[in-house]
């Protein structure tokens, strides 16, 4: 995460900028600026990304040494803490787009660079014009540290639901996207049903809700969206019979059916779909690395869809959507055929699976309980 420099003899690069919320603790080192554990106060920071000119579509590429190489590599090239909402709001002046913002939430096992480089990709491979915000909670990045991140997905609630709020409650933004991916998805309908139950609906301007391989068990889903209030967004979920992660996530949470594992063709699931008015696309046919459980960024495809169409509240029909063969969507209960997409859909490099272990350091218990039962806004 320490930024270098771009020169007259970088090629021709492209540049993602994004704010970054997070209730991370700080590391101290630039090199990481955030660790696994938690803070007690959120932190917001500005954050640009460049990335190279020749790449594959839905990969990230990590530096194999440091410095990283901004012809070749994704690279930082500027980090700046915003310490007030004004602040905030200059940036998003400087870079808004048509008064769209996208709100990432990633899911377990991450580090912040992780989710950083992750959303970069996203928008510079979909080609979406909406504003980036990154919300990274506490993960640990560790395969043995589940429910360590599921309880930081519960202690970040209300500071993605008070990020919701001051993104809401700025005058350039038009409208909100919500991308959540993973444990991210339980986050994310965590906050949102706080906010239903605050306000009695969900804010007006978050227009969609995207969750990609949610790791929610389905009754839980059904009880958080009904809880949310109405109108609520419009929802457009990612599932895939094949993601392994999800299938290790159902044996540690007793044997219980995630949302993202389901095939939204059978009933019931279809029915119950259809009368919440949630948009299924089934990625099943579609080729992913290692545990399938990134398809929706992996995939060309699938990103374009996600940036180019969703994003901007299009319906999905065989008449608008060309992506192939054989990719079924499940639209106002009826199934549809969008095409089927390349099967030569891109991995991610790098995956946490090859990290070392790391230990946790102890906190003493003054140190975690200072200042936690003060609110603690993102900006002043």
């Amino acid at each position: 995460m320490a930024p270098v420099a771009l020169t007259a003899a970088t090629p021709n690069t492209s540049k993602v900028s994004m704010l970054v919320a997070t209730t991370r603790e700080p590391s101290g080192d630039p090199a990481t600026l955030f660790t696994g554990e938690r803070s007690p106060k959120p932190y917001l920071t500005a954050v640009d990304v460049s990335i190279p000119p020749k790449r594959a579509s839905g990969t990230v590429q990590w530096p194999k040494r440091l410095p990283p190489n901004p012809a070749t590599d994704f690279a930082v090239t500027s980090v700046r803490e915003i310490e007030t909402q004004a602040q905030g709001r200059a940036w998003f002046r400087q870079h808004i787009q048509g008064g769209h913002a996208l709100v990432f939430v990633h899911g377990f096992n991450n580090k912040y660079e992780d989710s950083v480089f992750r959303l970069a990709q996203i928008v510079h491979d979909s080609g979406m014009e909406a504003t980036p915000f990154l919300f990274t909670w506490p993960s640990r990045a560790q395969l043995t540290a589940y429910e360590y991140d599921k309880e930081s997905t519960n202690y970040s609630r209300t500071a993605l639901e008070q990020g919701l709020r001051t993104l809401a409650a700025d005058p350039d933004v038009k409208d909100i996207t919500i991308l959540a991916h993973s444990m991210g998805t339980w986050l994310t309908m965590e906050s949102l049903r706080q906010m239903g139950i605050r306000d009695g609906h969900v804010n007006s301007k978050i227009h969609n809700v995207i969750l990609a391989s949610p790791d929610i068990d389905i009754q839980v889903f059904a009880k958080q969206f009904a809880e949310m209030g109405t109108p609520t967004p419009k929802f457009t979920i990612f599932v895939s019979q094949d993601d392994k992660a999800l299938a290790v996530s159902s044996f540690i949470t007793g044997k219980v059916s995630r949302l993202g594992a389901i095939d939204p063709t059978a009933e019931p699931y279809r029915s119950r779909l259809e009368a919440a008015g949630i948009t299924a696309i089934d990625l099943t046919k579609v080729k992913g690395e290692g545990l399938n459980h990134g398809k929706f960024a992996e995939s060309p495809e699938i990103v374009q869809l996600i940036g180019q169409r969703i994003v901007t509240g299009q319906t999905l029909t065989d008449s608008n959507v060309t992506l192939g063969q054989g990719l079924t969507a499940v639209v106002g209960g009826t199934v549809t055929t969008i095409g089927n997409v390349a099967a030569t859909a891109v991995a991610a490099p790098v995956t946490i699976l090859e990290q070392p272990m790391q230990t946790a350091r102890k906190r003493p218990a003054d140190e975690t309980l200072q200042g936690d039962f003060k609110p603690q806004p993102l900006t002043q």
